[in-house]
């Protein structure tokens, strides 16, 4: 009798979950903005969270930055508790849809404050070259146009090299070269395994960048999974129809 050589079979090994948010709820009065959401943002992927107005984005996003305290269920980063102890927040970088600086402090004093706040990180000024900000340094933030606040908003969120960027709605704004600059940044981040959630209306944008999806509609989770298994699901190769279709079955 011959002697097997048969290897075991190995396991799969997911990457593993850097937030987890487990049956969250939040109520506004009489507004249910969030109804028992439950999903994981997967280390070193990018995870779109998407959805119809007043579906829950904001809230849910608000809630992963401890901006907003559900109701109830719990959202943790790396283990560790939001709304609990701070520490957490070191490691976030986080882009708001609007750049919200004061505005009479100069581009370069906005970088000095957040360095003094952050003192002791190491910082990432490449966007700040690429997106041609270096002259605009020394100008108050009330003098700079609406597309080079929303660059300086993008710089800042990168500035600290963060493990979990949140960006809301990111290339809002930006003309189309500072608009590839950013992305081609994103996937730069990801590829260095940093953790992406992004919001955004643009879905070829997000077919471009986005892994994973979590759509909701009426503050619960349609949808959570890989692009691919959402188009699979679907049966459509593209993101727009894939979210169409989605949308059309739960709404029959």
């Amino acid at each position: 009798m011959t002697e097997s050589h048969a290897q075991p079979a190995r396991a799969l090994v997911l990457p593993r979950q850097v937030v987890r948010v487990v049956e969250v709820s939040k109520r506004f009065r009489r507004v249910i903005a969030l109804d028992h959401v439950s999903f994981g943002v997967r280390a070193g992927r990018v995870t779109a969270v998407l959805g119809p107005n007043a579906a829950g984005k904001s809230t849910i996003i608000k809630a992963m930055l401890g901006l907003v305290r559900p109701d109830s269920g719990q959202i943790t980063i790396e283990d560790a508790v939001v709304n609990g102890a701070p520490e957490y927040r070191s490691r976030l970088g986080y882009m708001p849809q609007a750049a919200c600086f004061p505005v009479n402090l100069t581009a370069r004093e906005v970088m000095t404050m957040l360095q003094d706040i952050r003192a002791g990180s190491a910082t990432d000024l490449e966007l700040f070259d690429e997106l041609k900000l270096t002259p605009e340094l020394d100008q108050p933030v009330r003098t700079l146009s609406g597309g080079t606040r929303q660059k300086l908003n993008a710089a800042v969120a990168f500035l600290f090299r963060p493990s979990l960027l949140i960006l809301d709605e990111p290339t809002a704004g930006l003309d189309p070269v500072a608009s590839a600059v950013l992305k081609r940044k994103i996937l730069r981040a990801r590829d260095e395994n940093a953790s992406i959630v992004l919001t955004s209306h643009v879905l070829a944008e997000v077919d471009e960048l986005a892994e994973d999806i979590v759509f909701l509609l009426e503050g619960r989770v349609a949808f959570a999974g890989s692009v691919l298994e959402l188009k699979r699901s679907t049966g459509q190769e593209r993101l727009q129809s894939a979210v169409e279709r989605l949308m059309m079955g739960r709404a029959s």
